[in-house]
């Protein structure tokens, strides 16, 4: 339908209504090209942020959006693209160190490539609610999600999802057929282990996370492998809940026994709950017994003494998670699976054994 110039009525200064409704409806991208005297597909290639375009000429495009009120029609560039610029995150939990600081890393990276972010926490771990929030996401027109498991499915050993969306999966055992980014958890816990024979210690304990975490289960894994191929059998492992109050309970326990010199904890919290318990125990760290930790907190360096730990670089973990998730979304499905190092951080709560001061200490 086309109307003429006489279908609108006069609003009395001589400007018709063709002008009042082009203006309530907000300018165009014609308006904006025509203010900072450029071309429409100049004014496209800004608002898409594209970069052939000169810096001059951009920020005169800018100023004129500024000035105008213009905000480019996010939704029309989705559907002319297929993107919608969009990146939905599953994950089981906010409690946890690791997960923040990852899901910190993801959103920054997704920022600085022009992409928002969709939360989707779940309470249950389960294949039919992971599955569940995938369909939210697809609903609500994301390009990509990327899933944090910190536990087991409580119903399956591995995850199915449809194939119609690309994927990245962060700390999880998948099966075959998803990219996973992650720590080289394996990796840190043989340095921390590593670190504390080769300091003289003749049998490492180790605190656990929950028996439900995939990292726990590598941690502690990895910690048994290595005192096996060192010759010595494990202790039992008894498991925390990630917190300081944990650490400091089965520290208690840990730090009764005379023959404990020497303890890996699974993460910085239990460390330091651990740390408590020795002090209040009366047995002096390091001389009496070594404790290292895992991730390395900020505060970890202030813990007293200063802890020695496994960093984790969570930064790196984010980042290459949205990098290999942008692979997928622009059509490369030969993305490798990813494992950050990790570093070992000596403090001053390591040291050598002290020696027996009689025969008897000698006995195991």
């Amino acid at each position: 339908m086309t109307l003429s110039h006489s279908s609108f009525p006069d609003l009395g200064d001589g400007t018709a209504t063709s002008h009042h409704a082009r203006t309530t409806r907000g300018p165009s991208m014609a308006d904006v090209a025509r203010e900072a005297g450029v071309s429409s597909q100049t004014v496209s290639r800004v608002a898409n942020g594209l970069s052939n375009v000169e810096e001059s000429t951009k920020k005169r495009v800018l100023d004129a959006m500024a000035k105008l009120g213009y905000r480019p029609n996010r939704a029309a560039r989705a559907l002319k693209s297929g993107r919608f610029k969009s990146i939905g995150v599953i994950m089981f939990t906010l409690s946890t160190f690791g997960n923040m600081r990852t899901l910190d890393a993801i959103a920054t990276a997704a920022s600085r490539a022009g992409y928002s972010v969709t939360l989707i926490p779940l309470t249950d771990p389960t294949t039919g609610k992971v599955s569940g929030a995938y369909h939210q996401l697809r609903e609500q027109q994301v390009d990509g999600v990327v899933i944090i498991f910190e536990a087991h499915l409580l119903d399956h050993t591995d995850i199915e999802l449809p194939e119609d969306l690309p994927a990245v999966i962060i700390d999880s055992n998948t099966g075959s057929g998803y990219s996973v980014v992650d720590t080289d958890q394996q990796q840190g816990a043989r340095l921390a282990t590593q670190h504390l024979l080769d300091l003289g210690h003749h049998q490492v304990w180790h605190i656990g996370g929950p028996a439900s975490s995939f990292s726990a289960l590598h941690r502690a894994e990895s910690w048994k492998q290595t005192l096996e191929q060192a010759g010595i059998t494990p202790p039992v492992v008894t498991h925390g809940d990630w917190s300081a109050e944990s650490g400091y309970q089965i520290g208690i326990q840990l730090g009764k026994n005379t023959q404990v010199s020497a303890i890996f904890a699974a993460n910085d919290q239990m460390a330091l709950g651990a740390m408590r318990a020795m002090h209040e125990l009366g047995r002096s760290i390091p001389e009496d017994v070594s404790i290292v930790g895992f991730d390395d907190l900020e505060e970890s360096a202030s813990f007293w003494p200063p802890l020695t730990t496994i960093r984790q670089d969570f930064n790196t973990v984010g980042r290459l998670s949205i990098e290999n998730l942008l692979k997928q979304i622009a059509g490369n499905t030969s993305v490798r699976d990813v494992s950050v190092p990790t570093e070992l951080m000596v403090r001053k709560s390591t040291a050598a054994p002290r020696p027996p001061k009689n025969a008897a200490e000698c006995k195991e």
